[in-house]
């Protein structure tokens, strides 16, 4: 019996590090073909979950407004928030990726409206925004990417304009959310997420239940 317990564990110490590499590699993997992934992110099946407008009514936001979209993807949300806030506001397109950058700016140029934004190339562990610079930073579909989350958003703090928001959506880690096309295992749940931004220094100060698949937590300094 005692080999195939001293088997059985050496299995899974062997495993161990690979499910942790594996897990830690789909959190950051890079899409194979970026431009397919970007489409698909501002397809129109994403609006009917989504509800973009009402998620943007809900947040108040208002002419000469500063606005960060941390992991801003393909654009889908900074477009709408350079309409809200109009070329008096500012909006910051935040991402990791170069290439959905320069998508997002594309396509915010191809709206034909005067606009202010500014399209900046982070770093994992850092969103590289000015200081003091931010009414509200916007965070969809992106805090699962995340590590270190609770030393992020503490770190954060210094861009953010007295009486600032975070405002947090993503996809439950369960049924609730559907098929999303990859596996949940590292999805983040909404009761995490409170807690982690506890630890960095926020209360949770609004949370909204309308989107189907997904949670929508607003965030501020305690």
């Amino acid at each position: 019996m005692k080999p195939i317990i001293l088997l059985a564990a050496l299995c899974a110490f062997l495993a161990g590090p690979a499910l942790a590499q594996e897990q830690h590699q789909h959190q950051h993997q890079r899409p194979d073909d970026i431009k397919q992934y970007l489409e698909h992110l501002d397809s129109t099946e994403r609006d009917r979950y989504q509800k973009p407008s009402e998620v943007i009514d809900v947040l108040k936001l208002k002419p000469g407004m500063a606005v960060a979209d941390l992991g801003s993807g393909s654009g889908y949300f900074t477009r709408r928030f350079v309409e809200a806030v109009t070329e008096t506001g500012i909006v910051y397109a935040v991402d990791v990726e170069p290439e959905m950058l320069a998508y997002a700016k594309e396509s915010v140029i191809h709206m034909h409206v005067g606009y202010s934004a500014e399209f900046i190339l982070a770093q994992p562990d850092n969103p590289k925004l000015p200081f003091g610079s931010v009414d509200l930073l916007f965070v969809c579909n992106t805090i699962h990417h995340l590590e270190n989350r609770s030393k992020y958003f503490s770190d954060l703090r210094s861009s953010l304009k007295p009486g600032a928001r975070i405002a947090i959506i993503d996809f439950y880690p369960d049924e609730r959310s559907g098929d999303l096309g990859f596996p949940k295992h590292h999805l983040v749940s909404r009761d995490t997420i409170i807690a982690e931004m506890a630890e960095g220094g926020y209360r949770l100060s609004r949370e909204h239940d309308f989107l189907p698949r997904q949670y929508f937590l607003e965030f501020m300094s305690k």
